[in-house]
């Protein structure tokens, strides 16, 4: 019943736990604060018993330090160690009476025992209460302890070291024998991991055998990361990917770019409705936020403002640099908004698969390490040309010039310099763009 309350898979903050220490200290039961909280109060429960603080021991009594008895304010007995004959002094204050006497019970507190198991809210002065071990209740060491238990359980290897020995005596005479982590796995399936798990444990050393030993290891320099992502997280405020699933639309542009090689710095910046299957490109000089917005500024003098932000109402990008300034971009030379940009999660280039799509006819045309740096924008639009004039399944066997013909109108087709190419002279080779020259 608890996972149908709002909130309760959350798990507890800082602020949280202050309130839960503000209501101990006010008496307030378990119940009360589970209910503020929206939480199950077997949740409250565990979270003061498990993250409470020792106290340490405190004085019991004036004539003993050390002494936790409960019998220790009525307790006549002496000589209870019988190690001196004629003692006369009281075991109740002595230091050894705890240790010694049969009839010692120690001195308990049912708040300690149950509810609310920590002295937070308790009547008594902590310098006038006799119980030796109190506890209290800190938000602050709880929290602490809580982030701690947090990192460690997530941190180093999750096997026992007789598991890992088992492992290391399959894996490690294997890999010395020149077999890949994928022949290993798919001939022992006793060994329950992943090829990349395994990747992972080779890198860190905790097999005999190391990463070194893999036989293509030492031919792959290390890959270059480059930092090409949005830095600036603030653009993302209502535009992630979620938000824009909210708007529940069927019918939108996905805008990406295309890379030359790195001789080139020449990029394509390509557009694709999701509707028609139209697929647009545009040659920029260079892969930066004002590139694009030029871009955006060249189709909105050809179309019109009022023509722009019709057929451009929703773009889905990803959060490539190049398109860090949406507010620049959804902004037209006349100050209006033309478009509403959103953003795809991180990694996730299938929220916007029919572009992807799109790219693989593209690089049939430009394959992958050809220079842009002799195109033109011409060149551009004869290859854009032959993708649109290419028959789609999914459009019934139409072509998505004549499906944007109808849908759009000519004279945005004319904007967009698309002209339609018959069916029997379609060329999808690279000789497309040699021959064009």
């Amino acid at each position: 019943m608890s996972k149908y309350i709002p909130g309760n898979q959350k798990h507890l903050t800082l602020h949280d736990r202050i309130y839960i220490e503000n209501e101990l200290n006010k008496g307030t039961s378990f119940k009360h604060i589970a209910r503020f909280l929206c939480k199950d109060p077997t949740t409250i429960s565990k979270e003061v018993n498990a993250h409470r603080l020792s106290d340490g021991f405190h004085k019991a009594t004036f004539y003993n330090a050390k002494n936790f008895c409960i019998h220790r304010y009525h307790c006549r007995k002496t000589n209870a160690c019988r190690k001196i004959i004629l003692c006369g002094v009281k075991c109740a204050s002595c230091p050894t009476c705890n240790q010694t006497c049969k009839d010692f019970q120690k001195e308990l507190c049912n708040r300690l025992e149950k509810a609310p198991y920590v002295c937070n809210g308790c009547d008594k002065k902590i310098h006038l209460c006799t119980i030796a071990h109190k506890y209290i209740y800190n938000p602050h060491f709880a929290d602490r302890k809580y982030r701690e238990k947090l990192r460690d359980s997530r941190a180093g290897i999750n096997l026992t070291r007789q598991q890992l020995h088992q492992k290391d005596s399959i894996v490690s005479p294997l890999i010395e024998q020149g077999q890949s982590p994928y022949h290993i796995l798919t001939n022992h399936p006793e060994l329950d991991m992943s090829v990349r798990t395994m990747y992972t444990y080779l890198d860190k050393g905790v097999f005999s055998a190391r990463n070194i030993d893999l036989k293509r290891k030492v031919r792959f320099k290390p890959r270059k990361c480059h930092k090409t992502q949005i830095t600036d997280r603030s653009v993302f405020t209502n535009r992630l990917y979620q938000d824009f699933c909210s708007l529940g639309r069927s019918a939108f542009v996905e805008m990406d770019t295309v890379h030359s090689s790195r001789e080139s710095k020449k990029t394509l910046l390509t557009l694709f409705f999701t509707k028609e299957k139209l697929f647009l490109a545009f040659l920029m000089n260079r892969c930066t936020k004002g590139a694009v917005r030029l871009v955006f500024d060249r189709l909105e003098k050809r179309m019109g403002t009022y023509e722009f932000a019709s057929v451009f109402e929703y773009i889905l990008t990803d959060r490539g640099s190049e398109f860090g300034d949406p507010e620049a971009l959804e902004t037209g030379i006349n100050a209006i908004q033309r478009s509403s940009i959103y953003y795809c999660d991180p990694m996730q280039s299938g929220q916007k698969g029919g572009l992807e799509q799109a790219h693989t006819l593209l690089r049939m045309i430009l394959p992958k390490g050809t220079s842009f740096e002799f195109l033109t924008q011409w060149d551009v639009n004869l290859l854009v040309n032959h993708i649109n004039s290419t028959p789609r399944e999914c459009l019934g066997g139409r072509t998505p010039y004549n499906v944007a013909l109808e849908t759009m109108g000519a004279e945005v087709l004319h904007a967009f310099q698309l002209r339609p190419v018959p069916p029997d002279e379609v060329n999808l080779t690279p000789m497309l763009i040699r021959f064009s020259h």
